[in-house]
């Protein structure tokens, strides 16, 4: 670290210092612009935003508040890297992704990629992918010594490993040139499947590697929590309690503390929301650091960290936005110092991700590393205060929840209870809420949806395993509205359609009426707009012309609805309108319409109902 000298020079130094109140009376001088008579410290939360776990973000973060001494890069507690050069030399590991159960064509894939930018391969090996056999025809031509091959084989998870191992010595590898990750994660297995598999024979795999230096027998996969909705205090909270269940299980099998740590690397999920996920990483880091410190090892406590986007962020409809979540969630994670990153394709829930799909993921990682220089600094979050309290709260709601995991008898005894399932069921349906009355937006499905997209086909990709716990996606409950209205399209030509009554000037409709078409675009209704503003004498003319299934939606000002409501509802139940809408408030001109679209209101619900009537089946 280089000290730079005093040169005598202070920034600022003729201004007074500002304090914290002074900053909270002009926030009460801007709330009370809007309306909102607030002071001290109410001003400061009316500005603040909660999040899962407890957690909040504050509109300010000062020196005070700032988290416990984080270390240095490469030294315990771990927060601000593993490694003491990060990934400054090389950047991080980018790890693509191979699902498919032709060794032929992932063999094709896997060439394209590492000629193109890919540093390693993670391979669906097993029920849901290759046949442990095929293993040596998917990876012909690979140098196996320069590429890391990464397996995730659910329950063959020592077949799969023999069949590795067993190329290595083939190809003349040596063990100390051989780096991999053979994936076993027995209670991962049993998150997905509900079907238990025996911890010791994970633990004689991690015995058998011992000569391996650079290849860790097991895997503590967290994306099964964090795909059955979990948040990011449940999904670190349930990877320590699995890592901790390993670690038992490799000490009780004869494998050294150290060495019981060094067989382990950890999956975590990369969202969209980046400081979130810089903050997780940096928080597990941390917390792993505490639980090798417990174990009388804490030294050994780097934790080796594979980072995925989150698949339930991932949106079937209008899939080219997920390039922009994957960007934002790759950034996120190299900055949060992920070793390995995988970018899962864009398509990747349609089906087998075609090649520009692929090309797209891996030059996602090559842009923010040789264009960006994005690893060129080390933790470079580290110092805000914002990031660094961020994770401070993290880890301990995170090392909270873990508590309670390893009281009800630890991971394993945790999952075949249904503490896991009915915490991460509870903790979804609270996001579920939000997701349906758009609080959390979805681009592309929620907001600004695009009716008249081409559908992007794909190959049909292996069935994921099931039987444990589920998987969700942030667009499941619009995915069934537009399902829907796809069926209805293909048996009548037509979608639902639904007609925007616009009052008076463009001034007084146009916010309204673009929250409305917006809204009900959402469940695959198409809104029909009026060229000229509706009046009580021209609406049962518009209607009849729109071509509506019996909907209608009022769309003006609250002022013009008191004026024009009644006469025009009454105009368009002449026309045929079985059901009136008002964008707004409820109670505004109540006695006009039937029901109500505003901000926060439940639009799962609403499209749902104005699908039942417009005939569309469930």
């Amino acid at each position: 670290m280089t000290v730079l000298p005093d040169d005598g020079l202070s920034l600022a130094a003729e201004f007074p210092d500002a304090t914290h109140e002074q900053w909270q009376r002009l926030v009460e001088g801007v709330l009370r612009k809007s309306g909102k008579e607030v002071s001290g410290e109410a001003a400061e939360e009316a500005l603040s935003t909660k999040l899962e776990d407890g957690l909040t973000t504050r509109p300010l973060y000062t020196a005070p508040e700032a988290a416990p001494d984080t270390g240095f890069p490469g030294f315990a507690p771990f927060v601000r890297g593993g490694r003491a050069e990060g990934g400054a030399a090389s950047g991080w590991d980018v790890r693509q992704r191979i699902a498919g159960t032709d060794p032929v064509r992932v063999n094709d894939a896997a060439l394209a990629d590492l000629e193109n930018g890919t540093t390693s391969l993670w391979l669906a090996v097993g029920d849901a992918g290759l046949p442990a056999e095929g293993l040596g025809r998917a990876l012909e031509g690979v140098y196996l010594d320069l590429a890391p091959v990464s397996l995730d084989p659910g329950a063959q998870f020592a077949e799969a490993a023999r069949a590795l191992l067993a190329l290595y010595a083939e190809r003349g590898v040596a063990p100390e040139a051989a780096h991999a990750s053979l994936g076993a994660d027995p209670l991962g297995h049993e998150a997905r499947t509900g079907v238990a598999l025996d911890l010791a024979q994970a633990a004689a795999l991690a015995a058998d590697t011992a000569a391996w230096p650079h290849v860790r027998a097991l895997t503590v996969d967290a994306l099964p929590y964090h795909e059955a909705g979990g948040s990011a205090a449940e999904e670190l909270g349930l990877s320590l309690s699995t890592g901790v269940a390993y670690l038992r299980a490799l000490t009780e099998a004869g494998v050294s503390t150290e060495a019981a740590l060094g067989e382990l690397e950890f999956r975590y999920a990369a969202t969209a929301d980046q400081f979130l996920t810089i903050a997780k990483l940096r928080a597990a880091r941390r917390l792993w650091a505490r639980i090798a410190e417990a174990c009388g090892a804490p030294g050994a406590g780097a934790q080796r960290q594979h980072a995925v986007t989150s698949p339930v962020m991932m949106t079937r409809r209008d899939p080219w936005v997920n390039m922009l979540r994957t960007t934002v969630a790759c950034m996120a994670a190299g900055v949060g110092g992920a070793d390995a990153v995988t970018v899962l394709p864009f398509d990747q829930e349609l089906g087998l991700p075609d090649a520009f799909a692929r090309r797209i993921s891996r030059n996602t990682s090559t842009i923010l590393l040789e264009e960006s220089h994005l690893a060129r600094v080390i933790d470079p979050a580290g110092g805000s205060y914002y990031v660094e309290q961020l994770t401070d709260e993290l880890a301990h709601a995170a090392w909270e929840f873990f508590q309670v995991v390893e009281k009800a008898g630890g991971q394993a005894a945790a999952l075949r209870s249904g503490l896991v399932a009915e915490r991460l069921a509870a903790t979804w349906a609270a996001r579920s809420k939000k997701l349906a009355t758009r609080r959390e937006p979805v681009t592309g499905v929620s907001e600004f949806p695009h009716l008249s997209e081409k559908p992007v086909a794909r190959e049909p990709a292996p069935a994921p395993l099931t039987g444990g716990l589920p998987r969700v996606r942030r667009d499941e409950a619009y995915e069934a509205l537009r399902a829907r209205s796809d069926v209805h399209l293909a048996a009548t030509g037509k979608r639902p359609t639904v007609f925007l009554a616009a009052l008076g000037p463009a001034a007084a409709h146009t916010a309204r009426a673009t929250f409305a078409s917006n809204l009900f675009q959402a469940g695959g209704i198409t809104p029909v707009h009026d060229p000229v503003s509706v009046t009580p004498q021209t609406a049962a003319a518009a209607y009849a012309a729109s071509g509506a299934d019996g909907m209608a939606v009022l769309c003006s000002s609250d002022a013009l609805y008191e004026e024009q409501a009644e006469a025009v509802a009454a105009a368009l139940r002449s026309a045929g309108a079985t059901t009136v809408f008002l964008a707004g408030r409820p109670g505004t001109a109540a006695a006009a319409v039937d029901e109500y679209v505003f901000a926060g209101c439940d639009a799962v619900a609403v499209l749902s109902s104005v699908l039942d009537r417009t005939g569309v089946a469930s």
